[in-house]
């Protein structure tokens, strides 16, 4: 019997007929990992925004996760990233068929992760593990360098849009035709997507340990990596009553942490900001909150 799909998986129809066809093909998919890899599912199913994500147990009894990922280009290098790291800092990949975005991995405490934890402390632990991450670029990867050459044109696009504020589109445009030529921008392999959701506690010999799941990994900048840290937890930032001093002490918090170049992180900060406004414009659902954040975020890392 299939079991039911968990509702992160549901509330996307806005992706389109790819993903639309993803979902219709997962019970089967479901099955026939399950079948081929001699696995028994052993709990709920969970799910982000583009995995479902099952416990199972291997043939021979050891606890596993099996994640059944949407085939697309942010994690079609996933598997290599998994392989690179080896378990450092991450769950260890245990087997892979990335033609079907299908992934074995070493299960970890799903009911851990960072979310709850004290904020500043999250972010020491986060900046902890970039180190470990932040290896040699694989040369299979997406550039950093290549992104934001496009994006510097997508900025300039949206500066004629007249839906953002100039000063701040123009800054991020500049900013992304700087960094899109500067050599350190492909220098490492990154996470991309490394937020206090993405990082589990170990299980096992494993227990006391934090390592990062998922992930959308691309040669690039490690400063890139800190923006999901100011934008994620955004409640108890608002709720702080100095929205502003919150968010810098998160940044300054990194930046200490990881021995990161403040200039870079405030930089790229601004960019994947201002890029909200690009892609909310994309997809026709620009949201009045996500507007007001990504701003207020811009302005919290001006000098």
């Amino acid at each position: 019997m299939d079991l039911p799909l968990p509702a992160p998986l549901l509330e996307h129809g806005y992706r389109g007929e790819d993903w639309g066809r993803w979902l219709a093909a997962l019970p089967r998919l479901e099955r026939d990992v399950l079948d081929r890899w001699q696995l028994v599912v052993d709990g709920p199913a969970r799910a982000g925004v583009s995995a479902l994500v099952l416990p199972v147990r291997t043939a021979e009894g050891e606890p596993a996760a099996l994640r059944l990922g949407w085939p697309h280009p942010d994690q079609e290098h996933l598997h290599l990233a998994l392989r690179a790291w080896a378990g450092d800092a991450a769950v260890t990949l245990l087997r892979a068929d990335p033609r079907r975005g299908v992934l074995l991995l070493e299960r970890a405490d799903a009911s851990r992760d960072l979310e709850s934890a004290d904020v500043l402390e999250a972010c020491a632990v986060i900046a902890g593990l970039y180190g470990r991450l932040h290896r040699p670029p694989l040369p299979q990867l997406d550039r950093l360098s290549d992104v934001a050459r496009r994006w510097s044109g997508e900025l300039t696009a949206l500066d004629a849009a007249g839906v953002a504020p100039r000063r701040f589109v123009d800054q991020a445009a500049g900013l992304a035709r700087e960094l899109a030529t500067d050599p350190g921008t492909d220098r490492a392999l990154l996470h991309g997507d490394l937020h206090y959701g993405n990082v589990l506690a170990g299980l096992g010999e494993r227990e006391g340990e934090w390592l990062a799941i998922d992930g959308a990994p691309l040669a690039g900048d490690p400063a890139f990596e800190v923006a999901p840290l100011l934008s994620n937890r955004w409640p108890e930032a608002v709720a702080s009553h100095d929205l502003r001093g919150a968010l810098v002490a998160r940044l300054e918090t990194v930046v200490d942490a990881a021995g990161l170049d403040e200039d870079r992180v405030r930089g790229w900060v601004v960019v994947r900001s201002m890029m909200e406004f690009v892609w909310g414009l994309g997809d026709g659902r620009l949201d009045r909150d996500e507007v007001t954040r990504a701003l207020t975020i811009v302005k919290a890392v001006q000098r």
